[in-house]
């Protein structure tokens, strides 16, 4: 009879990173399989593993894996994980993207530390930001976040407002704002996957039609559309950066 392996860290550890590459894996399957049916490249699309709630371990296996973006959605959590392992603005080998609503008083961690910021939607937070960033002698790639549900809970600029939004932009000198960001309803019932489609065509229109030609500060450049429940259906859409949690991390302990 085979001995079952004692659950020491390191076998916990080998565990995850095993399960995380098989994940990834996976996810990049159905990405290929997304591009071919849209007669896409595949080599277009970034993927940024939203690694909130999970431990730094948890991201080792990811980058074991070939993964080198990361998301968290809270500042001092991805502070801590920037000291821990410094992404590119300091000189590491991985890229931190803040992918959460953004206080200003939390301004400061983001302009030092966040490789990426992929949530802009008010002026008050590009203030703070455009500043924090001077402060640290850089510019910081941006999202600009579009809510394209309609849901008055969701953050978010709405669809009539982004452009304009975008327009304002030229005035942050330390702001390269990259394109659109937006997140779809959370949908149950397979039968709802049209209204995910229309939502993620609506982002897509807007960044389409933006034109930046005049505008120093905004390259529409990236798309991210697309989480672990529907990327599949953003990358048929146009997206070129999907957000992927829970498919490859698994589930989250909020605990």
């Amino acid at each position: 009879m085979n001995k079952i392996p004692e659950a020491t860290p390191e076998v916990v550890e080998q565990t995850r990173a095993e399960a995380v590459a098989d994940r990834v894996a996976d996810v990049r399957e159905r990405i290929e399989q997304a591009c071919q049916r849209a007669g896409r490249d595949s080599s277009d699309l970034t993927i940024v593993a939203v690694s909130k709630t999970f431990p730094m371990s948890a991201i080792e296996s990811g980058t074991q894996a070939g993964l080198t973006h990361f998301g968290e959605n809270r500042a001092r959590q991805l502070r801590d994980k920037a000291k821990a392992r410094p992404g590119a603005n300091e000189g590491g080998d991985v890229r931190w993207h803040m992918v959460g609503h953004l206080q200003t008083n939390k301004a400061k961690f983001v302009a030092r530390h966040a490789d990426w910021f992929d949530a802009l939607d008010n002026e008050r937070v590009a203030d703070e930001l455009n500043k924090r960033a001077g402060y640290n002698d850089r510019a910081i790639p941006c999202l600009v976040q579009v809510n394209i549900t309609g849901q008055d809970q969701k953050y978010g600029l709405s669809p009539e407002e982004v452009h304009p939004f975008l327009d304002r932009m030229a005035e942050y000198e330390r702001l390269d704002v990259r394109g659109l960001m937006a997140m779809a309803s959370f949908i149950e019932d397979p039968d709802d996957r049209d209204v995910v489609r229309e939502q993620f065509q609506t982002a897509r229109a807007l960044f389409d039609t933006y034109d930046a030609s005049s505008n120093p500060q905004v390259d529409m450049a990236e798309l991210s559309i697309g989480m672990s429940g529907d990327f599949e259906i953003a990358v048929e859409e146009g997206s070129t950066m999907v957000r992927i949690g829970s498919a490859i991390f698994g589930p989250r302990d909020y605990d």
